[in-house]
């Protein structure tokens, strides 16, 4: 029997690790971290036939016919320059899942911010439009778990891609593929901006001419993901495309086959600020590759609200409205953030950074930002880098933030938790920290219901 061995015990491992068990391998299960964090998995695993091993890999990984990574494991990884070392071939979770589906389309989409806002709006638009479709991958479900539950035939599957899925991909192949954006982050996993670039453009590199890449035609380093692809181009963005979409004043503009077609007015849709009109268009690319009607495309995107954790209005409180947007976890996503907002902004950031340059939010909180609100690891940096610019506090934890910040807004003014940090310093992850946010904000006293807006 071949043995597969599947490093890393978390969400995509494990369902890696039951859908190769369904398939017929013999299943070693390989985690570092000590065996009490799985204890409720870790029997049902055995029941289902996995051989599981915590606190580090054994030789025995050294052993396998075939090596599949979790995506938090880095390719500087030890453990994975021994198997590239020996040659055991060595596969990402994604591929391996993708590797079993039986003909089903594939949408997938990366990018540095907006991945998730744009495959949950594309499975909402195809959802409207009376199409199924799956979404899963980086965003809630891995795709092994969706294989191994079972796609119907018919299904569209919508899939969030990541670097980290991405950089041990090497057959994955979309019918569809769509690169939001690239600005540097993961570098601490990549090594360099240029193996991060390198891990975004491999979503194309394996397509082929029937197959369809949809670039940002504003971003260069997106433009050049074309030079490794065979496949056919579509592009969005705010200035003219031969095919694909773009903003023109205030309409959006579909250009498809020769026909250009107004679809609807900008102001019309639902999500705020300009990173979501990209992120609109991206999807009202993809949605018209999958035939996709302009009368659903319209009807969505007037009411598609947005995801958990990414410009979520979680409360108005006093004529304050109060924001999360813990998903924000590099500079970029908060650029997008602030420049979300006419209105005067209270500031809340911080967490575990990677050597973050402030530098380009600097005229957007001197314009926007009526006080900050630092916290976490990076508060020394941010305290250091703004306070000249706009009052600055330093406090201690997310729940003292939301406090501060309740008593420094003005009625008509916004709290944008926008973090532009990793959380890994004080929570589990960006959703848990978002949920303490959440919490800290339905906190806050209110003496009356007449006040609530």
């Amino acid at each position: 029997m071949t043995e597969l061995v599947v490093l890393g015990a978390a969400r995509s491992g494990r369902a890696a690790a039951q859908l190769a068990r369904k398939l017929g391998y013999r299943v070693l299960l390989s985690e570092t971290r000590p065996a009490d964090a799985f204890a409720q998995t870790a029997q049902l695993l055995a029941q289902q036939g996995i051989e599981l091993e915590f606190g580090g890999h054994s030789e025995r990984v050294l052993r396998a016919d075939r090596v599949v990574l979790s995506p938090g494991i880095p390719p500087h990884a030890p453990v994975v320059q021994e198997l590239r070392r020996r040659g055991i071939p060595m596969v990402s979770e994604l591929e391996f899942a993708w590797e079993q589906l039986s003909g089903q389309r594939v949408v997938a989409v990366t990018g540095t911010n907006g991945k998730t806002t744009t495959v949950s709006l594309l499975g909402f638009i195809l959802r409207t439009a009376g199409r199924r479709a799956l979404v899963g991958g980086n965003i809630g479900t891995p795709l092994s778990q969706l294989v191994l539950e079972g796609i119907p035939e018919d299904a569209v599957l919508v899939l969030e891609v990541s670097s980290y899925q991405l950089e041990f991909c090497q057959r994955f192949r979309p019918d569809i593929a769509v690169i939001l954006n690239i600005t540097p982050d993961h570098l601490d996993y990549h090594g360099s901006f240029e193996a991060y670039c390198r891990a975004k453009w491999r979503i194309g590199m394996q397509q082929r001419e029937q197959d369809l890449l949809i670039l940002n035609a504003d971003d260069p380093l997106v433009r050049a993901a074309a030079q490794w692809s065979r496949a056919r181009r579509a592009e969005f963005g705010r200035t003219p495309v031969q095919q694909g979409a773009y903003a023109r004043g205030t309409e959006i503009v579909l250009v498809w086959q020769h026909k250009e077609e107004v679809l609807m007015r900008t102001e019309e849709l639902r999500l705020p600020g300009v990173h979501n009109l990209y992120n609109s268009l991206a999807a009202c690319v993809a949605a018209r590759a999958l035939e996709v009607r302009n009368e659903d495309l319209r009807d969505s995107l007037m009411q598609f609200a947005g995801v958990e954790h990414r410009l979520e209005l979680v409360r108005r409180w006093r004529g304050v409205e109060f924001i999360n947007d813990s998903k924000a976890t590099n500079v970029n996503a908060t650029w997008y953030a602030l420049s979300s907002y006419r209105r005067p902004i209270v500031w809340i950031a911080g967490g575990r950074a990677e050597g973050n340059d402030y530098s380009v939010l600097e005229e957007l909180v001197r314009e926007r930002v009526r006080a900050l609100i630092v916290f976490g690891e990076e508060a020394p940096r941010l305290f250091a880098h703004f306070c000249t610019m706009v009052q600055t506090v330093r406090v201690s934890t997310l729940e003292e933030a939301v406090q501060r910040a309740a008593q420094l807004a003005h009625p008509g003014d916004v709290v944008l938790f926008s973090p532009a940090c990793k959380s890994f310093d004080m929570f589990l992850n960006y959703e848990h920290r978002g949920e303490v946010f959440r919490q800290a904000v339905w906190q806050l006293s209110e003496p009356t219901l007449a006040s609530e807006d």
